[in-house]
């Protein structure tokens, strides 16, 4: 069956590690803390990615691991026991301890399981202790919170109550409006993981109807439909398009006739198209290049394409589950390049070859690229931001073409009339 043209290379990455999700899985779950056993660089990684200052009290930390950790001089797990019981009596308002392994924990084989099983038994249910990877030796950083959420699965309680479950960590406005419009759909029992409170847990069956709101949860998933819930097949909520689909397909789960689907909907659909006007006159026939780093790029340039008019030069994705991407894939132009995993110069090589108009990537392959005169987006502000829903289409949209425009307004001033043009080769 024509459809894009899947394509796969290895080598050199440049992506950020697991731990980052931290930034966005704390602030999301306030009763939770998030304690990194990792080196000092880990603790300057989290610190400078949330922008906290280094005397407030954060709901994450870094237990550091030291020379005599690393060469095995110290007993790694008394070490832990201690910093854990340490910051459980300082903060008692914590409910979930989530133990984060990195790179240096893994390298030296300390197993957190082992001590988030001791904990357990001694804290005896004040506090649930939990542990995943963070490391960034494998995987790209959207993967902490798959890493996270996978941890939670075997401690959701079981239940037959027919609902819909929300997985993926949306912004709570964000949240609140799509639970009122499945609401009005006639879905009324709507959950979520992460819960806004980490002992919210959300029970779990073959009542369950899972809508993945973020496309990097590929463990999560399968370890929910082991449980018996059922996985819905859809695009995901980024545009107008894919969150109007994303929700029908649990509409049609559901059996909501399509005529309530389309009252509910089609005013939103509408205000959206207007949204994006002004962003669709700057992003039309510009050509994309997405770089691989936080697994949103399917989605994104479906939106891009189909709702903005640009046109993909090449879309890479870290990792790519051709099942849980089937709905993306197929709303992808023919023959448009899909490229898993990175060799990160030869990427760079095509990116300097095709020349396009905006670059998606890591912030550490932007500002290179801007000083060659590449205009880039940061990806990770991707994450961050906002952006699920027929509503945020618009402000999506805005994200990619602000970074036009201020090359546009800034272009006269970097080649003065008279001044001698750098060639890009």
């Amino acid at each position: 069956m024509a459809g894009p043209t899947l394509l796969k290379e290895s080598g050199p990455r440049e992506v950020f590690c697991g731990l980052t999700s931290i930034v966005w899985l704390h602030r999301r779950m306030p009763d939770a803390f998030f304690l990194v056993v990792g080196s000092r660089t880990c603790a300057h990684l989290i610190q400078s990615a949330a922008g906290v200052m280094i005397f407030a009290e954060p709901r994450f930390g870094t237990a550091i691991l030291n020379e005599r950790d690393l060469a095995g001089l110290a007993d790694a797990q008394e070490e832990l026991d201690r910093v854990a019981r340490e910051l459980l009596q300082r903060r008692p308002e914590i409910k979930t301890l989530f133990l984060v392994g990195s790179c240096p924990s893994e390298v030296i084989k300390l197993d957190l399981a082992r001590a988030a099983e001791r904990l357990n038994e001694e804290l005896q249910g004040q506090v649930r202790v939990v542990n995943y990877s963070g490391s960034g030796i494998e995987t790209t950083f959207t993967q902490g919170e798959d890493g996270a959420l996978a941890a939670l699965v075997p401690m959701l309680p079981s239940s037959d109550e027919r609902q819909l479950l929300l997985v993926g960590t949306l912004a709570d406005a964000v949240e609140d409006r799509l639970v009122n419009l499945f609401d009005r759909l006639g879905i009324h029992c709507v959950r979520s993981l992460p819960p806004r409170q980490s002992t919210d847990l959300p029970a779990l069956g073959p009542g369950t109807t899972v809508l993945l709101t973020q496309p990097y949860l590929t463990e999560t998933a399968r370890l929910l439909k082991d449980r018996g819930a059922k996985i819905l097949k859809a695009p995901f909520p980024l545009g107008a398009e894919g969150s109007r689909a994303w929700m029908a397909a649990a509409a049609d789960d559901f059996q909501v006739p399509s005529d309530t689907v389309a009252d509910v909907l089609a005013p939103l659909m509408e205000r959206a198209s207007k949204a994006l006007e002004p962003h669709r006159k700057v992003l039309a026939g510009k050509r994309i290049f997405l770089l691989p780093e936080s697994q949103l790029e399917l989605p994104l340039a479906r939106f891009l394409q189909r709702e903005c008019g640009m046109e993909l030069v090449e879309v890479g994705t870290p990792y790519l589950n051709r099942e849980q991407m089937s709905e993306e894939l197929a709303l992808l132009p023919v023959g448009t390049a899909v490229m898993e995993g990175q060799h990160v110069e030869q990427q760079l090589d095509r990116v300097r070859s095709s020349q396009p108009d905006l670059v998606v990537c890591g912030m550490g392959l932007a500002n290179p690229l801007e000083a060659e005169g590449i205009t880039t987006k940061w990806s990770i502000e991707l994450v961050f931001s906002p952006i699920h829903g027929i509503d945020q289409a618009g402000d999506l949209a805005e994200l990619f073409s602000r970074p036009l425009r201020r090359r546009q307004l800034i272009q006269p001033a970097l080649h003065p009339a008279g001044s001698v043009h750098p060639i890009h080769n």
